[in-house]
């Protein structure tokens, strides 16, 4: 990939839009829940269209740096269930093991919006290295995630934080809308 589609229009909106995604997360703490869902309904779809519209090669094996350590997902994750409560669980029915079950299989927005964040800290990290090859990687490592499997958890976990922020039948006294 040379400089010219390394810098290519969707590319470096889909970096931009995944950069504000991790930043506002990572400054979350401070965030009453209700503005977490609030923002978060307005950032996933936008994440999904600008990879949806990047097109890219097939990954090339080239080695990236993870910058995601295990204890900043686990430390992500837990202040995203705790500022969602009970509201973290959900029933999910596009995963494969639901296919040969008779019960529900129980998913957390907080698991899920922590995959998306290691997913896209990895690939804004790796393509701020400015490297064309590293970009290029970044861009189709992050697209083939996408494809196969943080896209689909984008859209699950944007059903299920959607039910949170505009389901009737919640408490109006719940702390989400405080």
């Amino acid at each position: 990939m040379d400089k010219q589609t390394a810098l290519d229009k969707n590319n470096i909106e889909l970096v931009t839009v995944a950069a504000e995604y991790c930043s506002f997360l990572e400054q979350a703490y401070d965030k009453e829940p209700a503005r977490v869902l609030d923002v978060l309904s307005k950032l996933l779809p936008l994440i999904y269209l600008k990879a949806s519209m990047v097109t890219c090669p097939e990954p090339e094996g080239l080695y990236l740096e993870e910058t995601v350590t295990e204890a900043d997902y686990m430390e992500l994750r837990g202040l995203l269930a705790q500022k969602l409560g009970e509201n973290d669980d959900y029933l999910e029915v596009f995963v494969e093991d639901m296919k040969y079950s008779d019960t529900p299989v129980r998913k957390c927005i907080s698991e899920d919006l922590a995959d998306i964040y290691q997913a896209l800290r990895n690939f804004v990290q790796s393509y701020r290295s400015g490297l064309d090859e590293v970009m290029a990687e970044a861009v189709a490592v992050c697209v083939e995630g996408f494809r196969t499997y943080w896209g689909q958890t984008l859209v699950n976990t944007l059903r299920a934080i959607h039910y949170v922020r505009y389901n009737s039948d919640l408490n109006i006294d719940d702390p989400l809308y405080d």
